[in-house]
């Protein structure tokens, strides 16, 4: 039997031999490189390390087999091809060695460029250069700090320190001020600091550099900031990062040199045109770094217009291409424009909408792309309030808006404070010189950013407009002093504490507070802007998209609501019916007093009293919702909590009665009201006397609220309106509890009802996982269900959510056992799947049961994908999320032939 031919795994990668649909291999970048290479673009040559080495080199601790081998001979291609050797002394080739993971982390992980200088190959550099001592010494200090701080975890500040000692020796605070000999001791120092921290001489081995930076690279997957980022953005953990080497192009051989940005549209409003920045003799990572303020991209055609020209007519070929607002990185050396990287830009949630809007416009996609392009969470962040300003607030320092919205907080200087007072529920606005990755833990703690450096592509402002924060970058007029912690700014002195407001969309900066005003979208939803007649882009947008989701959609969106004002706003909303209206919210204010009669009632006669004094109340509460509802399904949950939670607390009560025995006062009234919280106290309220057990032990209490609801009901509809109640029972766990109170509740809606039409649905909620097991019994008794998914979770987790939260909740996210509260978005492989075998079981013994859901995450984006799945009719949320569970219904509609929208 022949041996059989053993065929090598694949790792490695040239640019043309990919395209951009291979990102779950070859990472966005690499995939991206790849497609632009294939377009005929100038991309400089390289090749791309696959995510699956990665993968393979985190599980073992090693690189693969055969992986070395690849590298070598792609190597030896790049070097054939560019006629260079590697760190060749007299004619070195350089290479950049880059991350690229499938979803942009912007600044998250490791990047290396300049690697193969070294003592010999820095002569051969400047001769390439023509002589160019000056960035031949400069690219040498810059691939020693890089490699330092991202291979050998040499720290940044120290490199930096040493930086800033050579420039103030030179009398400067430009570091283009220095010369070749100043960059030579510069070089000297950053070995020193290298040596000193590592125990080594700087490797001057070329292969060395290229195998320990591609080492670091995949070792930055798993770096703190890279968990926490992919935490924020809900990004999977096992995806890994694919490693481009690069050879290099230098935007810092001169002024006819130099490296930008550029956005196909505005990535903070939507808006078409030129965007982006341009930074003469510099190198990428100046421009993202912010280290430098950049010039805006139209200067370049002033300095450069061949090279202008041609950037914007690749910009235009890949918007077309990509068919969306694309993100570029290019590098023009001695002239010679080269792309280094494109990718489907982030952008704000404004501009995700109006860029969707004129993509559809142009003919480039159509009304279900452009659905799938925007999300719930950026529609959410569209109805956040902004600024209310007036003659009293005049800023004082202006800035690049980066990312858009009205923040206000306290200053704080370093991320570690920022974390600090948040979490003491203080809003902080972190202020910095530049932000760098290590800040990102402030980032997200912060209410929004404020740079004096950088620019629309700097680090602050992408990260920001990724996570939805308001940002301010480049506001230049700032002094910042973090060891001082306090920024100057025309004459003002701010310090640690003080509160400042920042506006995201103007880049304007106020000292103070500055009250808020609802957003345009807010207004748009309240009726009171028509997108027919409006001039603003943003407006015309939303409703364009939200009216081609609600014609998509199958689940319906209704409200929880409890008043007839809260049921009126979220019709404006567009709520199509109440799902949990809560009758215990009845029961509070001036009404306390009859909850304390029907609790102390010594027999039948005054707990019958006290019933008939709330049936009015509450019918009165009925007529109010169904009116607003006009005809739309009404769901009234029979009250739920435990009577005691409507009476003051034991302690304070006993408390309260010891102090009046000691001052003599009569106090048989209280004694009396103690007694009875002391009879009805229960170590844990949540699974003792409630819901229907409550109605089941105290008779007439469900009874009073059933009439209540049919007679409202009745009273609307004799009044020319209509009325259509559904009850709905809290904490079935078996049908007989269901069974026992539908029984008396259509004697008494019979009796009420009469030849009036009105109907009268009866269902539960299913709260329980008894109830979600026994699901096909319970529906038998059932017209529909409800899930409460905020008990269920807690239930089914075992999770007190009034304790949980606060008390180990962050130590879960921290180690990656949640990627999100359960609370917050449902877990669909354990509660979820008791949604799923409730809804089967169900429907299998009524299959026309009505389902919905109206815990908390009828409004979770993500949730709402969960439930389109699974078949229910309905979700139920806040009225302010009724927009959001709209949209989120229609792209579930249309998700199965969407891409990916991160």
């Amino acid at each position: 039997m022949a041996a059989q031919e053993t065929v090598e795994h694949k790792y490695v990668y040239d640019f043309a031999e990919g395209n951009k649909d291979l990102k779950d291999l070859l990472g966005g970048k690499g995939a991206n490189l790849a497609e632009m290479t294939n377009l005929g673009l100038p991309v400089p040559p390289g090749f791309t390390i696959t995510t699956e080495a990665c993968k393979a080199y985190l599980t073992t601790g090693r690189e693969p087999d055969g992986l070395a081998g690849q590298i070598e001979a792609h190597l030896e291609s790049l070097e054939r091809e560019m006629g260079r050797r590697l760190g060749d002394p007299d004619d070195p080739l350089l290479v950049s060695v880059r991350s690229g993971a499938k979803f942009s982390m912007p600044g998250m992980m490791e990047t290396v460029l300049n690697v193969g200088l070294n003592d010999r190959s820095v002569v051969g550099l400047s001769n390439q250069a023509g002589g160019n001592d000056r960035f031949a010494w400069d690219s040498y200090r810059r691939l020693i700090q890089m490699f330092g701080k991202t291979v050998c975890e040499v720290p940044g500040e120290e490199f930096e320190h040493a930086l800033d000692e050579a420039k103030r020796a030179k009398g400067t605070q430009n570091d283009l001020d220095l010369d070749a000999d100043d960059l030579r001791g510069l070089v000297d120092a950053y070995k020193q600091i290298f040596a000193k921290h590592t125990g080594r001489e700087f490797p001057q081995e070329p292969r060395e550099q290229l195998d320990l930076a591609i080492r670091a690279v995949f070792d930055s997957w798993n770096a703190e900031r890279a968990i926490l980022y992919r935490r924020q953005e809900r990004i999977p953990a096992d995806l890994g990062t694919a490693v481009n080497v690069v050879s290099m192009v230098f935007g810092n051989l001169g002024p006819d040199s130099g490296t930008g940005v550029a956005f196909t549209r505005d990535p903070g409003s939507g808006a078409q045109g030129i965007y982006g920045d341009y930074l003469a003799n510099a190198q990428g990572e100046d421009v993202v770094a912010g280290i430098r303020n950049t010039v805006p991209l139209q200067e370049l055609e002033r300095l450069d217009k061949t090279s202008y020209d041609q950037l914007l007519g690749i910009m235009a070929r890949l918007e077309e291409h990509y068919k969306d607002l694309c993100d570029i990185e290019f590098t023009i050396e001695r002239g010679k424009l080269w792309m280094l990287q494109t990718r489907v830009g982030k952008r704000t949630a404004a501009a995700a909408f109006v860029i969707a809007g004129q993509l559809v416009d142009e003919g480039l996609i159509d009304l279900d792309e452009a659905l799938h392009r925007v999300n719930g969470a950026q529609l959410a962040q569209l109805m956040f309030p902004r600024f209310q300003l007036d003659h009293e607030f005049q800023p004082v320092a202006k800035g690049i808006g980066a990312s858009p919205g009205a923040a206000s907080g306290r200053v704080v200087f370093t991320s570690a404070r920022a974390v600090e007072l948040a979490a003491e529920g203080e809003a902080v606005i972190l202020v910095r010189r530049e932000t760098n990755p290590d800040d990102l833990n402030g980032m997200i703690a912060a209410r929004g950013i404020l740079t004096s450096r950088g620019g629309k592509t700097s680090h602050a402002a992408v990260v920001a407009r990724g996570m939805g924060k308001t940002c301010v970058s480049g506001a230049d007029e700032l002094e910042v002093n973090v060891p001082a912690k306090t920024f100057t700014v025309g004459g003002h002195t701010v310090g640690e504490g003080d509160v400042v407001s920042i506006d995201g969309t103007t880049g304007k900066v106020y000292l103070g507070e500055v009250p808020v005003m609802p957003s345009e979208v807010v207004q748009y939803f309240e009726g009171e802007l028509d997108p027919e007649t409006t001039d603003d882009p943003l407006v015309r947008a939303v409703h364009r998209i939200m009216t081609h989701a609600d014609a998509a959609r199958r689940l319906r969106v209704r409200t929880n609501a409890d008043t007839g004002a809260d049921a009126a706003r979220a019709r404006r909303f567009g709520a199509e019916g109440i799902g949990l209206c809560r009758t215990e919210h009845m029961f509070l204010g001036d009404r306390r007093e009859l909850v304390e009669r029907l609790i102390l009632a010594s027999g039948e006669r005054e707990r019958e009293d006290a019933l008939a004094a709330l049936l009015p109340l509450q019918r009165t509460d009925f007529v109010e919702i169904f009116r607003e509802m006009d005809g739309l399904p009404v769901t009234v949950r029979l009250i739920d909590p435990p009577l005691h939670e409507f009476l003051p607390p034991l302690e304070q009560l006993a408390v309260n009665v010891a102090v009046a025995q000691e001052r003599g006062e009569d106090v048989a009234k209280e004694e009396a009201l103690l007694s009875a919280v002391r009879r009805m106290h229960e170590e844990n309220p949540m699974l003792g006397l409630r819901g229907v057990r409550l109605g089941l032990v105290i008779p007439g209490l469900f009874a009073m609220q059933v009439r209540a609801i049919a007679e409202a009901a009745v009273a609307v509809v004799r009044d020319g309106g209509r009325a259509c109640p559904e009850i709905m029972v809290p904490l079935v766990g078996a049908v007989q509890e269901l069974e026992t109170v539908r029984a008396e509740a259509e004697k008494i809606i019979a009796e009420v009802v009469g030849d009036s039409g009105v109907e009268v649905l009866i269902g539960t909620m299913i709260e329980v996982p008894r109830a979600a097991l026994t699901a096909g019994q319970i529906a038998e008794a059932a017209e529909f269900f409800s899930f409460g998914t905020n008990d269920l979770t807690q239930m089914g987790w075992g999770f007190s959510r009034d304790d949980v939260e606060g008390a180990f909740f962050w130590r879960y996210l921290e180690l990656g056992i949640f990627g999100i509260s359960p609370f917050e978005s449902i877990d669909t492989d354990g509660v979820g799947r008791l949604v799923r075998i409730a809804a089967e079981e169900g429907r299998a013994a009524r299959p026309g049961l009505k389902l919905g859901v109206c815990g908390e995450h009828g409004g979770d984006p993500e949730s709402v994908h969960f439930f389109h799945s699974v078949g229910l009719d309905y979700v139920s949320c806040s009225p302010f999320r009724v927009p959001v569970a709209r949209l989120e219904a229609g792209r579930a509609a249309i998700s199965t032939t969407g891409s990916d929208s991160r």
